[in-house]
């Protein structure tokens, strides 16, 4: 049946507000609900006449006439008179048939539903239907109720909004809003929630480092003001990262203070207040490291400079107070990192910053590139990260014992052999391991490479196992070559080709040989010397040649990853090559190699995939998918490095992949923005580790995915009109770029009849439930080309 409506008696329903239809949820919903005298036939309905018609059901199926293209259209836009309960109500029980609060293409609901005209204050009625359609109508019914309406007028614009346009202004004023977090006193409820927390203890905790005592006294008041938190505030030793004492802190896990800001209080009084940043989302609720360069480039192009500038205030206190930006901002992070991406976020903020205090835009750039060096030759290029014999840079934090933040499940398979051995159950060895009580050198290497991986944020995958600790991998090289050059050009165009360094630490000698880092007491001390543009561009001239050295293969043309212990190439397959060509260190005819001979490799249906299927191996029950493996999608940093060299089309037509793989899960399932997908089904139903993030909400997503996001905001600029009106009809890039199956990699072909989202899904679906269980953003580019006639081609084509 449709919804009724139950109006207040003799009056009729009005809503004369001139709002945006495709206004943000606020905006559209805000205000009052308003009334008028019922003076038509329609003040009838209000006393229980109700002329609609119900759906007629027979053996399983129901008819209603199909609305033709000769069918008279009304001239005014049409507007829906609802009750907002009893919508949601008949919507879910209608068409919500696995019970997961959303519509998506597996219900098996009749996908229609009549809706009172509100010109005809509800007497009159109008067909919704499709997947589409209905699923809108149930977000827009939530967001309704969130603003407390309990009757709304509706337009029909918003439920067939533009899937791509509708997607996008949920990301930029929605999406963005939900996953911004601050830590104050008014943040920290919501910050402090940590799903990766198994010790039982919910109650908050903050650790503020050492040296900032009005931090510490801040926290404390709040401590006292809010009782009922129970927040516990403790304060860092001067060393926060030693690895005997953040194992000590793993049954006491807690957040870590943040950079906050002096503001007036309204009373003539200067208080903290945390300064805002985004977090990734779902099981992620804290500031990542690389997760957030790829935020950022969304929350410029979304005009969000200020929130992205405030992302990088909080690296630069992490490097100042934790000694290095970290994996994430938990106690159990703090002997880790991620991938450094500072300088190009730095800079891509500081170009969009407000020019009428350029001053004090310097001084911020300042405080970033200085940063940035400390970061570099205490971290990056000093050991043991650093293998001085090839100077290739490695993923090798220090640490103890089993990572805290993982499932409780992840490592049993690893940790049974040795329980065994030992007569003790898996629980009563990992305590006793943890506790340097039981020694296993054997086991101590194989976390040595798990904490590598999970600091080279592509945790986990094949590509990493058991060896990433040894690994001079691609894509550091080239972020490392990137910072080195960066670090240069703002140095010699920002600062006059000097810089001096505040904070007193060591640099490293260059160039890097194992008898100077042996020899660490004649290494120079930061406030000794200026900083000239000429060193950071012979460094950058030495990483190129030794990225070439160890890490390109002319016969395969690919980069690879280097392994210094075994001093050969590993010859595993990785997308990260490309990273190469965002960081502008392959030469023209490397570059033209990778996209004519290796980028077919990596292209499939959706984008491209983090690895090759040959390199990955097969996947069975003893070796399960892993998440950063084939098939989850690589994408921004390639679109980036491809137009950087000139090949727009390229770019652009990867972009359209990834678009439209994202614009048909959206379409098809009730908005969803998922964390991976599926980039050769092109399906979000994935099963990898410890599942898809996004997906689980209830009538409408509130945040999606951070990158994800990022990536959507990004990639659409890529698209020309008529590539973003094809994604937007979710024309497949077969069909809109005409190729045939046959001109394919084989992998694409393998699935080129499976990549129906219907099929798809319903492949996942389990027997015993009928719930489905889910398992320029670079610098100006170089005058750089690629075989002849590239110039002359339109401008047509990233955990």
């Amino acid at each position: 049946m449709a919804p009724t409506l139950a109006h207040p008696t003799g009056v009729n329903f009005i809503d004369d507000q001139q709002r945006p239809v495709h206004s943000d949820a606020s905006t559209y919903y805000g205000g009052e609900e308003r009334f008028s005298r019922g003076r038509t036939y329609s003040a009838s309905f209000a006393h229980g006449y109700n002329p609609k018609r119900p759906p007629v059901f027979g053996d399983e199926w129901h008819q209603r006439s199909r609305r033709m293209s000769h069918d008279e259209k009304s001239s005014a836009p049409r507007r829906f008179l609802i009750d907002v309960e009893e919508t949601i109500r008949v919507v879910l029980e209608q068409e919500d048939t696995d019970g997961d609060f959303q519509i998506s293409v597996t219900d098996a609901g009749p996908k229609l539903m009549a809706l009172g005209t509100a010109t005809s204050n509800g007497f009159k009625s109008f067909d919704v239907r499709g997947t589409y359609m209905l699923s809108n109508l149930l977000q827009e019914l939530a967001l309704a109720r969130d603003h407390g309406r309990k009757r709304i007028v509706l337009d029909e614009a918003r439920l067939t909004e533009n899937p791509v346009d509708r997607l996008s202004r949920m990301i930029k004023y929605s999406f963005w809003n939900a996953l911004t977090r601050r830590i104050d006193g008014e943040g920290l409820e919501i910050i402090c929630a940590d799903p990766k927390n198994r010790t039982g203890r919910v109650n908050p905790r903050i650790y503020v480092p050492h040296g900032e005592p009005a931090m510490a006294d801040y926290y404390r008041q709040v401590a006292r003001e809010k009782p009922h938190l129970n927040l516990d505030v403790q304060v860092l030793p001067e060393t926060p990262d030693d690895p005997v004492f953040v194992k000590s802190l793993n049954n006491k896990p807690g957040i870590l203070a943040l950079a906050m800001q002096e503001v007036d209080n309204g009373k003539g009084q200067k208080v903290l207040k945390g300064i805002p940043f985004v977090v990734p989302g779902a099981r992620f609720n804290e500031l990542y490291n690389w997760d957030s360069y790829f935020i950022s480039l969304g929350l410029l192009v979304d005009g969000y400079v200020n929130l992205a500038k405030g992302m990088v205030d909080h690296f630069i206190f992490e490097i100042k107070h934790y000694g290095k930006i970290l994996n994430g901002s938990r106690s159990y992070y703090l002997c880790r990192t991620q991938p450094p991406f500072l300088t190009d976020m730095a800079l891509q903020i500081y170009n969009q910053l407000d020019r009428s205090d350029m001053e004090e835009n310097r001084r911020w750039l300042k405080r970033a590139i200085q940063a940035a060096i400390k970061e570099y030759h205490t971290i990056w290029v000093a050991e043991p990260r650093m293998d001085p014999k090839t100077g290739l840079s490695r993923f090798r934090p220090d640490g103890l014992g089993i990572p805290p933040e993982t499932e409780a499940t992840h490592f049993t398979h690893i940790l049974e052999p040795y329980a065994e051995k030992h007569g003790l159950s898996v629980l009563e060895f990992s305590e006793r391991y943890n506790e340097g009580i039981i020694k296993e050198p054997e086991l101590d290497e194989y976390f040595l490479h798990d904490r590598s991986v999970r600091e080279s944020g592509h945790d986990t995958t094949y590509r990493f196992e058991k060896r990433c600790a040894n690994l001079g991998t691609v894509d550091l090289q080239a972020l490392l070559y990137k910072y080195e050059v960066d670090i240069g050009t703002a140095i010699r165009e920002v600062f006059d080709d000097e810089l001096e360094l505040e904070e007193d630490f060591a640099l490293t000698p260059f160039p890097p040989s194992p008898e100077s880092y042996k020899n660490t007491h004649r290494w120079e001390r930061s406030r000794s010397r200026l900083q000239k543009s000429e060193e950071w561009f012979a460094r950058a001239d030495f990483r190129k040649g030794i990225i070439d050295k160890y890490c390109w293969n002319e016969s395969k043309a690919l980069y690879f990853d280097y392994d210094t212990v075994q001093e050969k190439q590993s010859l595993y397959e990785s997308v990260t090559a490309f990273w190469t060509l965002w960081a502008g260190c392959a030469s023209e005819e490397q570059c033209w190699k990778l996209i004519s001979q290796s980028l077919k490799k990596f292209e499939v249906l959706g984008g491209l995939v983090s690895g090759t299927e040959e390199s990955r191996g097969k996947i069975s029950l003893d070796r399960p998918n892993r998440q950063w493996d084939f098939p989850p999608p690589h994408q921004i940093m390639a679109w980036v490095g491809l137009e950087r060299y000139g090949y727009l089309e390229d770019a652009q037509r990867l972009a359209y992949r990834f678009m439209y793989m994202m614009t048909t899960a959206f379409v098809d399932f009730n908005g969803v923005v998922p964390e991976k997908f599926d980039a050769v089904r092109l399906s979000h139903l994935v099963d990898a580790e410890y599942g898809n993030q996004g997906i689980d909400f209830k009538m409408v997503p509130r945040e999606g995915f951070g990158w994800m996001n990022a990536a959507y905001q990004v990639g659409a600029t890529y698209l020309s009109t008529g590539m973003r009106r094809a994604v937007s009809t979710c024309t497949s890039p077969e069909v809109f770029f005409g190729q045939s199956s046959n001109a394919q990699p084989s992998h694409v072909q393998a699935y080129a009849a499976t990549n129906d989202p219907l099929g798809l899904a319903m492949d996942t679906l389990q027997l015993s439930s009928p719930v489905i269980q889910p398992a320029n953003f670079g610098p100006p580019p170089p005058e750089l080309h690629g075989s002849e006639g590239q110039q002359d081609r339109a401008y047509s084509s990233s955990r």
